[in-house]
């Protein structure tokens, strides 16, 4: 049993780690060639690039639920169920991403001055939004596009849409950039419009491969006829997914604020640190997302025993993934301090700040497995919106704001509080998981219709 759970598990986890990876990689290519031409420009992009992320917390929140769901239904092989589900999400999704767009588009400097005063990085960053907002369309429908495939096990494809895309992004980053082939040099427009452009493609080619290849299709018809069993199932299993998200993502979110009142030096730092952060956790992120489908099968088909046991080989990968990428942290700390030309402070800053993410890091990749993962797959969501509302809301926000505004502590002091989240929530989180309240099949009123 613990060769076929390892085997089934790393033939899903290693193409969405690698997916993940070159994903993360865009940000990477941004920040390294913005860093190389103006630290304020690689600041500002940081700093709006907290949009998309706010972006992102909705569209995990419709994802996580096509992914619980869509799981549990494929493993009794029930399309119209999934065909269903998946016309549900675009629904949902729409409105959300022309919102998105319409604010970026038209009062990009506002929102830009919500985050930094610096009037060089707001400017910056003005430009930079106004052109990625198009993505924002094209990403949300993509996204929903592969959970879907993800989930009928057309894992490889999109694995080799998101590999393609992410190179053509960081081509044409390099080109719109600095100026290459005769393009002008547009600095941080130019990686928004490399993002805006890569997005197009990526959302062709899947449409494409689901017309061809695909076990489950969109249909527009589908939007007319969702059945109030999935509809009601999906809110009331995803409603505390987005109020976890909410939670924890503006409180994450207000955590950039902080530091974006701190001094340039400490956002071109902070901004730096939060791309290895992510680049470090795209096997964490995909550990969840590879466990939540293995586990949504089994639970979906009836098999709670398996299920419970797949669980806990699951937490046990995710201690050791956590401690592995706390090493790799401190291992990289030198090598990334010296391909960055910052100034002297900031390089301070990036170090202390890299050596105290490590505790992040182990925490960050429990809570993710268990919380993104395990829970969700069998729709256990109330615990994750409480464990993170209180932690961020009650603790880590208010005592982040006391530090740097109140009493003003050190830049290196206040990064510190700031990242005690993961470490504060993680014994709850797994008392939790002990309680085996996760352990649910979801499919049984869809099949009653």
């Amino acid at each position: 049993m613990k060769s076929d759970f390892h085997q089934k598990l790393m033939k899903i986890v290693i193409p969405i780690t690698f997916q993940n990876f070159l994903l993360a990689l865009i940000p990477v290519s941004d920040t390294v060639m913005l860093a190389t031409l103006d630290q304020n420009a690689m600041s500002a992009v940081s700093l709006a690039s907290r949009v998309s992320f706010v972006l992102d917390l909705f569209i995990i929140t419709i994802t996580s639920g096509a992914s619980m769901f869509a799981a549990q239904f494929w493993g009794i092989h029930d399309k119209r169920s999934i065909e269903e589900l998946y016309a549900y999400c675009m629904k949902l999704m729409a409105p959300i991403a022309f919102a998105f767009f319409y604010a970026n588009f038209f009062f990009p400097h506002a929102i830009m001055r919500i985050f930094t005063p610096v009037p060089e990085i707001i400017e910056y960053g003005a430009g930079y939004l106004r052109v990625v907002s198009f993505s924002y369309i094209l990403k949300s429908f993509m996204v929903i596009t592969e959970t879907i495939m993800k989930n009928t096990e057309l894992v490889k494809p999109v694995t080799i849409i998101s590999s393609a895309m992410v190179v053509i992004n960081i081509l044409l980053n390099a080109i719109f950039i600095y100026g290459l082939l005769g393009v002008p040099k547009l600095e941080a427009i130019g990686a928004g419009i490399a993002t805006t452009i890569s997005g197009g493609i990526g959302l062709l080619a899947v449409i494409i491969v689901e017309l061809k290849s695909g076990n489950v299709k969109f249909s527009f018809a589908k939007l007319f006829t969702i059945r109030k069993e999935i509809r009601s199932d999906f809110i009331k299993y995803t409603a505390p997914v987005l109020g976890n998200q909410l939670s924890w993502g503006i409180g994450f979110t207000m955590l950039s604020v902080i530091m974006g009142h701190l001094g340039a030096d400490a956002i071109a730092a902070n901004s730096v640190v939060s791309v290895v952060k992510d680049l470090i956790s795209c096997f964490a992120f995909a550990l969840a997302s590879g466990g939540a489908i293995l586990i949504g099968n089994e639970l979906g088909a009836g098999k709670l025993e398996l299920a419970k046991n797949y669980g806990s080989k699951l937490c046990k990968l995710g201690i050791w993934s956590g401690v592995a990428a706390g090493i790799l942290m401190t291992a990289l700390a030198p090598l990334i301090i010296n391909v960055l030309d910052l100034t002297d402070t900031a390089k301070k800053y990036l170090l202390a700040m890299l050596i105290m993410s490590v505790y992040y890091m182990v925490g960050r990749t429990m809570n993710c497995v268990t919380i993104a993962g395990i829970f969700c797959a069998g729709g256990d969501t109330t615990f994750g919106f409480i464990c993170d509302t209180v932690t961020m809301w009650c603790f880590i926000v208010p005592v982040g704001f006391l530090a740097a505004f109140v009493f003003k502590l050190p830049v290196l002091v206040v990064y510190f509080l700031l990242n005690l989240d993961e470490m504060v929530k993680l014994p709850v989180v797994y008392r939790h998981y002990k309680k085996y309240r996760w352990v649910k099949n979801l499919t049984e009123t869809a099949q009653q219709s």
